[in-house]
């Protein structure tokens, strides 16, 4: 049996699951940057005491201190997207030679949750996941076939 969709829409699911944990990584280092530099600790600190007065430094510490909850929320990001980069992986590898459907789709819906939950590459890995449960394989050769005792009809196994 072709799968010939199923390994596109993989493939391309690979490809943009590479570019997301590319940027990712991109826009953490431009926020580690940002974060770690003085001049944006001053002017953070000024904008803050221009909008409340009354802030005393220990709060700005405590406000500027909330960045690194979101580099922590980043590298969450970043590890869920490699994450469903290998499990996209596996089940290309396990639908190459049509060897273990089920597996592969069981792979590809998992993948397609750690990859976000709607996004484009979880969609096109929900997508992919059905077609492997729902496509039957052709039959070849009568040896798959059963006579019916009933109707002395041939059915498939």
């Amino acid at each position: 049996m072709s799968r010939t969709a199923e390994k596109v829409l993989s493939i391309i699911s690979v490809v943009l699951t590479t570019i997301g944990v590319f940027i990712s990584f991109a826009l953490l280092a431009l926020f580690n940057y940002l974060k770690s530099d003085p001049l944006i600790q001053d002017e953070f600190e000024a904008e803050m005491l221009l909008m409340d007065p009354t802030l005393t430094p220990e709060h700005i510490e405590v406000m500027y201190g909330a960045f690194g909850v979101i580099g922590g929320f980043m590298w969450l990001i970043i590890i869920s997207l490699i994450i469903s980069l290998i499990l996209t992986i596996i089940g290309i590898v396990n639908i190459w030679k049509n060897k273990n459907p089920k597996l592969a789709g069981t792979m590809f819906i998992i993948a397609g949750l750690t990859a976000g939950i709607l996004s484009l590459t979880s969609i096109l890995l929900y997508i992919v996941g059905i077609l492997c449960f729902t496509k039957k394989p052709a039959l070849t050769d009568e040896s798959q076939l059963v006579d019916d005792k009933y109707d002395g009809m041939m059915r498939p196994l």
